[in-house]
């Protein structure tokens, strides 16, 4: 019989499980592991204590709490000093009402103007707002007033403060421009329905003066003067339009408010106070673009459809407000006739016979006669700038 032959390596692994065996069941294994046994579930059953994890949930949520309140109350207390804050400066920045006169020009002072306005002067016109006078101060300064009336008697502006510190804060604006062709704001005084305003005077008078003498044969305007008047206004309005922030719109535009000085050289006069003053007499004589009657919109472009019409008068010499116009073919306004005329090729039918002279001249007028006809398109889109008219004109005759 043959004896079975145990290789070395299945020994080796028996004999490593047999000593694994015998550790796993020493004695002091197994009471180590049932002691150890008998503690985890001796914690087990017991419940935990609930002291220090409450104790720490309150503490985190008191904490949270204090935070929230004091963001929100820091928050709360920045928003109303702000408020406060703004609010204060506002009123410190805010113009005060003022009563009697606001001097803008040194060669003028208050107690000499007033005196001067209590005495009686010497009026050169009226209108639906007011009244223009002619006065000598007690230094012999000339200057002109005109005394306007912008609330009516009752009328619920009369008392209105904000209104009536808006007209202030407008007319220190206004007295703050500085251009050759404008009329400067030299003073004005504020009483309790009316605003006196301060202008240096111009014995020239205006340009609706002027044409009214050239029409009855008292006044002879050359073609270069009236050019010269064209640009000088359009000039003006540049610098209204284009110098000026915010921009300014004259929103009156009429030979009324042309005024000429001894070398007939242009300065617009009333700039903005149209708009300032709601009951004040706006160009409704044939001067106001239609788009201010349809939708009641006034833009720099309604500035420049007036201005197309003064540059119509001047070459024409005629008034837009002339039965003439009403009876003609065309029919109905200064612009519409001119634009006739224009496309049937007679241009030269409409220029002022006085002004006809040199073949020259009489080119520029009929090429002035197309820029009064583009700036009195209906469309305003249509309309030049006044920033291309002055180029425009300034190119029919050196200046």
């Amino acid at each position: 019989m043959e004896k079975r032959r145990y290789s070395p390596q299945l020994t080796c692994k028996v004999t490593a499980l047999l000593l694994l065996l015998s550790f796993c069941f020493h004695p002091s294994i197994v009471q180590c592991l049932e002691s150890r046994t008998r503690m985890t579930r001796h914690l087990s059953t017991q419940p935990p204590s609930p002291s220090r994890p409450s104790q720490f949930n309150t503490g985190l949520k008191r904490i949270l709490i204090s935070v929230i309140l004091g963001v929100l109350t820091g928050l709360s207390g920045a928003i109303l000093c702000a408020y406060l804050v703004r609010c204060l400066v506002r009123y410190m920045n805010r113009t005060p009402i003022l009563k009697g006169p606001v001097i803008f020009s040194p060669k003028i002072a208050s107690k000499t103007l007033q005196s001067a306005l209590a005495s009686e002067n010497q009026l050169l016109g009226s209108s639906s707002n007011g009244n223009y006078y002619r006065t000598v101060l007690d230094n012999g300064l000339t200057i002109a007033v005109k005394r306007l009336e912008p609330f009516e008697s009752g009328s619920p502006e009369r008392q209105n403060k904000s209104v009536k510190r808006r007209i202030q804060q407008e007319l220190e604006r206004l007295a703050s421009l500085r251009h050759r062709n404008l009329m400067s704001l030299r003073a004005y005084v504020r009483e309790s329905d009316r605003f006196s305003l301060v202008y240096d005077y111009v014995p020239s008078g205006s340009l609706e003066d002027a044409m009214s003498r050239v029409r009855e044969n008292h006044l002879q305007l050359s073609w270069e003067v009236r050019l010269r008047i064209a640009v000088g206004i359009v000039k003006g309005l540049r610098y209204l339009h284009f110098d000026c922030v915010p921009q300014i719109l004259h929103y009156n535009l009429k030979p009324t408010n042309v005024m000429l000085d001894a070398e007939f050289e242009p300065r617009l006069a009333d700039c903005g106070l149209a708009k300032l003053m709601p009951n004040l007499d706006r160009a409704t004589c044939g001067y106001s673009a239609p788009e201010c009657f349809q939708n009641c919109r006034y833009t720099d472009k309604s500035d420049i459809f007036s201005f197309g019409m003064i540059l119509g008068v001047l070459l024409t010499g005629r008034d837009p407000t002339d039965p003439f116009f009403g009876e003609a073919a065309s029919g109905g306004s200064l612009g519409r006739w001119l634009r006739h005329l224009q496309q049937a090729g007679e241009a030269k039918e409409a220029l002022d016979k006085s002004i006809l002279g040199e073949e020259g001249e009489e080119d520029e007028m009929l090429m002035a006669v197309r820029i009064s006809v583009v700036c009195l398109s209906d469309l305003p889109a249509d309309r030049p700038s006044s920033d291309e008219l002055v180029l425009m004109l300034s190119q029919l005759h050196s200046f």
